[in-house]
């Protein structure tokens, strides 16, 4: 084989950026949830016995789990508290879904792959486990609820 053409080296996974509605909400060291899974149903035809048909269901989207040390910025709980308790009697119940995504980002802070989702809003945030015996991180978690991923444009 001739040439130098080489495989790019893997990205960097540890620097992630969440944003919702073109809001940073956190910069964030841990994100899983980025998966689709599509439901299948199994339909038996009659005299056929070597294997059943399985048709395409429904897609399902679990939800954003994102990680992070703690910060100055309140851009995260500001989100939380907007769609929940007060901030939600605010909007005549109405909760707003917003586009947001992810984005990874190589060691110069350039975006190497974004994934972007639509009508998320939060639905849990818990904060750090403070216990002044312990050496670890505090670590706060948002999970994000989303109704799937669309392409980029």
């Amino acid at each position: 084989m001739t040439g130098t053409a080489r495989t790019p080296d893997p990205p960097f996974t540890g620097r992630f950026v969440f944003l919702v509605d073109g809001l940073t909400i956190g910069a964030f060291t841990e994100v899983s949830g980025l998966s689709v899974q599509i439901d299948t149903e199994e339909l038996a035809e009659g005299g056929q016995n070597h294997y059943t048909h399985k048709l395409p269901g429904r897609m399902k989207w679990p939800n954003l789990v994102l990680k992070r040390g703690i910060t100055d910025s309140d851009n995260l709980f500001e989100w939380f508290a907007k769609c929940s308790g007060d901030g939600f009697a605010k909007e005549d119940n109405r909760l707003e879904r917003l586009g947001g995504s992810v984005k990874l980002l190589d060691t110069k802070g350039q975006t190497v792959r974004r994934w972007s989702f639509v009508e998320a809003y939060p639905v849990k945030w818990t904060g750090p486990r403070l216990a002044a015996s312990s050496r670890d991180l505090a670590v706060e978690e948002l999970e994000v609820c989303h109704c799937g991923f669309k392409p980029e444009k």
